[in-house]
């Protein structure tokens, strides 16, 4: 027994020594890493699968500690020197809106930025804002990334989805992996509309993205003085108790305090920033101090401020001095023939939205001086993208007080909106300008937001700002490129390999091309030759300097279905736009032989990127019963107080149907607070105490309030509170009847004329217990919990 512990030490060192032996060619030899010197290791950023594979033990093992050596396994480090990244993504910004590239919306730290980088005057997005954001990050097509809409209007096939697949791994995902530090600041957007509940699942919110941080939101659009917001993957408040709280300014100061974080404690690490502002999407709502600066600014009308805007252009050289103004979209009327009450509610809305531009791009200042206060400005790379589509059109001819009015079809009366003119761009209001301003702001191009077949719809000003690997200063850059170029060019600067392998998942390749090439060059020959565009039926395809595309049916602003085929009963236009910039001459009768070839050829490219098949519908596909759903078949639904965000792709269907709420409560005289709410003050319902009394409130799109209210206060002690929903039935956004019972007995019934058809909410979703966001009438404000014990809630569907 004694030897047994010498024999096993003579084996292990035998065995370890002969492996060496043979493994050398001159016999017996120390192994290199077993002196502590580094072996072989690829070069960091060079390793086409990830992660990349652990490196050897270089230490060395004996029986005793003493007599052996440590090796610590060290992190992916970035390449020495690598710059830190940040891409900043504004909202619904048209060319032809900032100072930068000629517009009438001052943006000095913009056009600071393009004093000391490049502008780009032909970059292109996809013209909505979920399909570029997901080809932005992955740098492939949108239809390839699954995102052919927005995340509420995804359908069944494989370029629609809206469900981003993990081939496609984001360019965070990529940096993380080679040594970046990653966070997303701002609007995401890029969740599945059934995957955006506290029950996930969260590999396609940002943290399962790539990046390590995230302060925004997930939806499409939010209220800026009351945000649905979000850290990480837990909903927060973080307006409540703050009266001065802008959700704009919360992502600057969250960005600032990430960013000297990272240099705080790993200085020679980079980071990779993605700062994507909610502004200038609806609801404009920034602080007064913005707006007070655009006072009577506006009040010459569109057609003015467009010729003046060409005008600026022109001298800026951000357009060829040839460049035609194209007629206002049809439906669009001249400011002239507008009348007094039209012209000032309008003009207040464009001073609105210009002040909420200056203001975002004054705090995307705010984080450029937080880079140069921690030593960072020479090594950071600075893409900063002016919109990431044109201009929208979704605010009706006449602008909104309520975008929920567009998506549910429903017009406002001017007088109506007259009467509120000072509430635009406060909490009260889901704001929105008219399509005159929208089609100014994409100036001097056809059409807006929505419409790919035309550049007011994809084309988007832009600047990159690297002093240590660009010298150019304040240059201009005319080659024609695409959301999906920015990571090939991020991938380059950063000397990282595009991977075909990312945690063990081939790789779509990237489909964009790199634009380094235009850094020290302004004469290069533009590499992209090729670009379909594609979005809700509308279509183009740019090749070689031409393009040809259809013309829309549907103007953006008019939110029903067209009837027309979407095959055979669209108008195709022609452009050579290496000489006509604005697209303002439609060739097509000229040359019908490059027509037919650039047809074949967006078919060709449809049919490799996942485009087909066409689907020309609109406000239908944002019903969340035709995707994928935690609820349905379920017919019965308990909650419990403090159960909150639940957004309405999680949620049971109230809308054209009948319901039943039922709640359980224990209370004290006159008690008051929320049992059960959907939505908030610009849709939605809510059952609640006021006092002791039960009310069921609902909200058609603020447009029309209806209420049904018990007589009398609930007597201290338990009760059964009962609200039914009788829906009249028949087509959608018909009538109902109300009832409220208490303890089994009917206490209140009243008639509820017009209910939501298409959507309740884009931000707020159900409460149980409290409210968040904004009330559904303003007979009460958040958070007004629930005083007493609520013991559980329940909806039924019948």
């Amino acid at each position: 027994m004694p030897i047994r512990p010498k024999v096993m030490a003579f084996s292990i060192l035998t065995v370890a020594s002969l492996g060496w032996w043979l493994a050398s060619p001159g016999g017996w030899v120390t192994p290199i890493h077993a002196q502590g010197k580094p072996g072989p290791a690829a070069p960091p950023g060079t390793s086409s699968v990830l992660p990349i594979p652990p490196e050897p033990f270089r230490g060395s093992i004996n029986l005793r500690a003493e007599d052996s050596k440590s090796d610590f396994p060290q992190p992916v480090e970035a390449p020495k020197g690598a710059p830190n990244v940040l891409l900043v993504l504004l909202d619904d910004v048209g060319f032809g809106a900032s100072s930068t590239f000629g517009g009438p919306c001052n943006t000095p730290v913009l056009e600071d930025l393009a004093s000391k980088g490049l502008k780009y005057n032909q970059f292109h997005t996809t013209a909505l804002c979920s399909p570029t954001r997901a080809a932005l990050i992955s740098g492939r097509n949108h239809h390839s990334v699954h995102t052919a809409c927005i995340m509420e209007g995804a359908t069944g096939f494989p370029g629609y989805d809206s469900a981003m697949q993990k081939d496609t791994a984001t360019v965070a995902e990529v940096l993380k992996q080679n040594g970046w530090n990653t966070a997303w600041f701002g609007k995401n957007h890029n969740v599945p509309d059934w995957q955006s509940s506290q029950a996930g699942p969260f590999d396609l919110w940002p943290t399962g993205l790539g990046f390590e941080h995230f302060y925004g939101f997930v939806g499409g659009d939010t209220s800026q003085w009351r945000p649905a917001a979000v850290e990480g993957i837990k909903p927060i408040e973080p307006y409540l108790n703050n009266p001065d709280y802008n959700f704009d300014y919360d992502m600057a100061d969250q960005a600032i305090k990430w960013i000297k974080m990272q240099k705080a404690v790993a200085q020679d690490r980079p980071f990779f920033c993605y700062y994507a502002p909610g502004a200038t999407h609806a609801p404009h709502h920034p602080k007064k101090e913005w707006v007070e600066k655009y006072k009577g600014k506006f009040d010459a009308g569109w057609d003015a401020i467009r010729e003046q805007t060409l005008a600026r252009q022109k001298k800026l050289g951000v357009v060829p001095p040839d460049t035609k103004l194209v007629p206002l979209a049809p439906g669009i009327p001249a400011w002239d023939t507008l009348s007094a009450e039209q012209k000032k509610v309008y003009a207040r809305m464009m001073e609105v939205y210009a002040g909420y531009l200056e203001q975002t791009d004054h705090n995307v200042g705010r984080v450029l001086r937080a880079i140069d206060d921690v030593g960072q400005t020479d090594n950071t790379i600075v893409v900063y993208i002016v919109g990431d589509n044109g201009a929208s059109a979704e605010g009706s001819p006449q602008g909104l007080l309520n975008e929920m009015t567009f998506f549910n079809g429903v017009k406002e009366e001017l007088s109506e909106v007259l009467k509120h003119v000072d509430d635009i761009g406060t909490f009260k209001t889901y704001n929105h300008y008219p399509v005159g301003w929208a089609h100014a702001m994409c100036t001097p191009f056809q059409w807006t937001k929505q419409v790919a077949s035309h550049y007011g719809g994809t084309r988007n000003g832009m600047v990159i700002s690297w002093p240590k690997g660009i010298a150019a200063r304040g240059e201009l850059r005319t080659q024609w490129h695409h959301a999906i170029d920015i990571v090939p060019t991020v991938y380059e600067v950063c000397g990282v390999t595009a991977p075909t392998t990312v945690n063990g998942v081939a790789q779509k390749p990237i489909e964009g091309v790199s634009m380094a090439y235009t850094f020290a060059d302004p004469e290069a020959k533009s590499r992209r030759t090729t670009q379909y565009f594609e979005m809700l039926g509308n279509r183009a395809i740019y090749h070689e300097g031409w393009v040809a595309c259809t013309t829309p049916p549907l103007p953006p602003w008019d939110p029903g279905n067209t009837t027309t085929d979407v095959i055979t009963g669209y108008q195709w236009e022609l452009y050579n736009t290496d000489e006509d910039f604005s697209q303002a001459e439609n060739l097509v009768a000229d040359h019908p032989d490059k027509l037919k070839e650039l047809q074949l050829l967006f078919y060709t490219e449809a049919a490799r990127y996942n485009v087909l098949p066409l689907d020309n519908s609109k406000t239908t596909r944002l019903d969340p019963a035709i995707r994928p759903s935690l609820t349905r078949g379920r017919k019965r639904f308990s909650y419990v107080a403090g159960q909150t965000r639940i957004p309405e792709g999680a949620s049971p269907d109230l809308k054209n149907r009948s319901f039943s709420i039922s709640a359980s409560v224990d209370v004290k005289e006159k008690a008051s607070g929320m049992i059960f709410t959907q939505g908030g003050l610009f849709a939605g319902l809510a059952l609640y105490l006021s006092e002791g009394r039960p009310i069921f409130h609902y909200n058609f799109v603020d447009v029309a309030h209806y209420e049904v209210a018990g007589p009398a206060a609930l007597s201290p002690g338990k009760h059964e509170i009962k609200m039914d929903f009788a829906y009249d039935g028949g087509e959608i956004g018909k009538g109902a009847t109300a009832t409220l019972s208490v303890d089994g007995r009917e206490v209140a019934k009243g008639r509820v004329e017009r209910t939501i058809p298409l959507r309740v909410t884009l931000d707020e979703g159900i409460d149980v217990g409290m409210d968040t966001g904004t009330p559904v009438n303003l007979s009460y404000d958040v958070p007004f919990r629930f005083q007493g014990e609520l013991d559980h809630v329940t909806v039924d569907l019948r």
